[in-house]
Order: C-alpha cells, then structure tokens, then sequence
C-alpha cells in the first residue's frame, strides 16, 4: 500500500511512468539524431466513391534500436511539448512536402502542433519549399488537433489566415475528443473537420453515436467544411457513415498506414506499420 512507502520515497508507479518517458524521449532522440524517421501514408477515402482517394495522411514514424517502426501513439504524448516535438513537426512537414514535390498527382495532410506555430525551423522548412514549388501549397493540408489548437486559439487564427492566403489548407484532428467551445468556429474557418474515432468505432450499432455524429455534420456543413470519420473499420460503420453524410473515410477498412505507397514504384510491397 502507498501509505507504507517511507517519507521521501519514490511512488513506484510514478517511477515507472518516469523511467518510461525516459526510454521514449531517449529512443525518440536517438531516431532523430540518426535520421530514422520516416512517414507512412494512409488513404483517406471519397464517401461518394469508396474506391477513390481524397488524400493521404502522412502519419511519422521513428525506427527504434531494433529496427523497429514505431507509431506516433506510442511517443508523441511523451514527447510532443518538447523540444523533440518541434524537430518531429518540422522533419514530417519536409518529408511530407519533398512528396508533394515529387508527385504533382498527390493530395497530403501532415500533423503538426500548434506549438510549432513559432518554431523558426519548421517555418523555414514550408518557405523553403513553397518558393521551390508554388504549387505545394495547394496540395496540402495541415493537421491541427483539438487540444492542441485550444491552447493558443488566437495564434492558431492568425497563423491560419496568412498560410491559407497560400492556398493551404487546414483540418481540425480528433474532433470530439477534447472540449472546443463552438463559438470559436466562428474565427477558426478550418477546411477539413475529422472526427474523433470515439464517434465511429461500432457507429452501425450505437444510437447515440449516430446522433452525436450527425450534429456534428450538420455543424461542419453549416461552416462549409468537409467531414472526415476517423478509425473506420468495418463495412457496417461505413455504410452507416455514408448514410449519414460524411465526406471522407479513413481507417483499416480502407487500407493500412504504409511507409511503401504506390508513388515510390514498389505497390506489390505496401506493408502496414
């Protein structure tokens, strides 16, 4: 029991939760000093046409010590009001934006935080790129999720009013997930809404689900954005999703994150990460 933890003494579940963000900061650190971060790409389905990509989603990756490919779900919470954070946002960004280069075709969304707003390097990474090929920014779309956009709002406004002069757009990630006043949709003006897969796992036999989901349709039509279910699994979820009038679909059903995508001339060896 803790009460019999002597006076000074380390909880032990606190010391485990220490030294396990350590391995993660240590192993993130690592991945970035030696360049073992890669992006994988998820196909984000057409509603209308289940068989058609919208966009992809460039999701990072790092390799861990083993070779290991390591999801961001597994580190960023860890990492992600840090230093490393900042560097992770602006490699996914130039990784994501050399693709956008490369592939005139494509269509890509790339995480980023809202911390990264002012990091001089992410910012010289998109110039750099934007004055190399004018034509990126019209083929991207920048992922901003719920919490993170919520804790600087106005900086997130302004920072979205000067890049979507640009022709980029903006979606907001995991939406559902935290607790955004509506009012701010008002100023927001995001161009994508995804909503957070805790709406749409199992949607095809909860109720409430399917109300909860269709109010926030109605929300994202009313301010002309485009709707996007997260974590679609199944056929069942995604007929319903379609019954109810999402845009997009994106999750296993559709296809895996793959660091292997078509455009690298090797489609036979997709393989989900």
């Amino acid at each position: 029991m803790l009460a019999d933890i002597p006076a000074g003494a380390e909880n032990p579940l606190s010391f485990a939760l220490s030294r396990r963000d350590q391995n993660v900061t240590q192993m993130v650190a690592e991945a970035i000093k030696h360049k073992q971060v890669m992006l994988a790409y998820q196909p984000v389905m057409q509603s209308r046409a289940p068989d058609k990509v919208a966009f992809y989603e460039g999701l990072i990756r790092v390799l861990d010590a083993t070779g290991r490919v390591i999801p961001a779900s597994d580190f960023m919470n860890t990492i992600e009001n840090t230093e490393l954070g900042r560097q992770l946002d602006t490699l996914a960004l130039g990784m994501g934006l050399r693709a956008l280069h490369e592939n005139p075709d494509l269509r890509l969304s790339i995480n980023m935080s809202a911390r990264s707003i002012g990091y001089r390097q992410w910012n010289r990474t998109l110039d750099r790129w934007l004055s190399r090929n004018g034509m990126i920014a019209e083929r991207l779309i920048l992922e901003i999720t719920e919490s993170s956009a919520m804790t600087v709002p106005e900086l997130v406004v302004d920072f979205m009013d000067r890049l979507q002069i640009e022709g980029i757009c903006f979606a907001l990630d995991d939406f559902g997930a935290g607790y955004t006043a509506l009012s701010y949709f008002k100023d927001f003006y995001f161009d994508v809404l995804k909503i957070d897969g805790q709406f749409i796992q199992g949607i095809a036999t909860d109720p409430d689900n399917q109300a909860l989901t269709a109010a926030l349709v109605s929300i994202a039509r009313h301010f002309d954005m485009l709707t996007v279910a997260e974590f679609v699994e199944n056929k069942q979820d995604a007929e319903t999703l379609i019954e109810l009038g999402l845009d997009c679909l994106q999750g296993y059903y559709f296809g895996a994150a793959t660091t292997r995508p078509y455009w690298l001339g090797n489609a036979a060896a997709k393989s989900a990460v």
